[in-house]
């Protein structure tokens, strides 16, 4: 992992996660061959750690599930990349108090604002841990893609009670505890002090089609959500939204 070419995340991506590696690699080739430091925060067990620790950085893995870091301590080992991938339990709420201020030069911070009890907070804490000019990379629920997909399966209450609940919820037994539009994500980042450089949609279509269409031409799905993922409104129909801002 002495050259640049070996220092820049290949990871097998689909058409879930190519959108966010393309700005991912992107960051990376900034500076080829330097080791950045870097804090996935609810990282569980290792999809996109690993993948940085191959390419020659260092990664810190918060998570609260310890099944997860197990699992991710193991792939890492699996991978030769225990030495470069620390794993702490945690949770997104605690993370002021597990990271050193300007310490990270970029955070992963994927499906968690959407949980935890402090979304402000998480994202207060990131961005003092982050040093000058690093970056994060969040990606969250996105809300309109919750109101269609129950509209199109025939659950239109449900559908309703998302477009009405401030937060975006379909109710009690909802999983998530809000859900964001590309607008709201950038005021809750922005508030912290963070610059928004990119915002993409992540599976514009895959949630949408059955999956006999996705088995057949998978690359031609990629490919599409690629082309589609930066273009409103495609982009705001996402199932998730992927932000991501810098430190000034």
């Amino acid at each position: 992992m002495d050259n640049a070419s070996t220092r820049t995340a290949r990871p097998l991506v689909s058409a879930r996660t190519a959108a966010v590696w393309a700005v991912l690699r992107r960051e990376l080739e900034r500076d080829p061959g330097r080791e950045l430091t870097v804090l996935d925060v609810g990282g569980g067990t290792g999809g996109f750690a690993v993948p940085l620790a191959e390419a020659g950085h260092s990664v810190t893995v918060v998570d609260a599930s310890p099944d997860a870091l197990a699992a991710l301590t193991r792939r890492a080992a699996d991978a030769g990349m225990a030495g470069r991938i620390r794993a702490v339990q945690g949770d997104g709420d605690a993370l002021a108090g597990l990271v050193a201020p300007g310490s990270v030069d970029l955070i992963l911070c994927h499906a968690v604002l959407e949980v935890v009890d402090d979304p402000v907070g998480v994202v207060t804490a990131m961005a003092t841990a982050l040093r000058p000019g690093g970056a994060v990379s969040v990606l969250v629920a996105g809300r309109a893609a919750a109101i269609l997909g129950r509209a199109i399966n025939g659950h239109l209450r449900a559908a309703g009670a998302v477009a009405a609940d401030p937060e975006g919820r379909a109710g009690a037994r909802d999983t998530l505890r809000r859900r964001y539009d590309a607008q709201t994500a950038t005021d809750l980042l922005a508030a912290a002090g963070l610059t928004i450089e990119q915002t993409h949609g992540v599976r514009v279509l895959a949630d949408l089609l059955p999956a006999a269409v996705v088995e057949e031409d998978p690359q031609a799905l990629l490919d599409l959500e690629l082309e589609l993922s930066a273009r409103p409104p495609f982009r705001d129909i996402a199932s998730q939204l992927h932000l991501f801002a810098r430190k000034p």
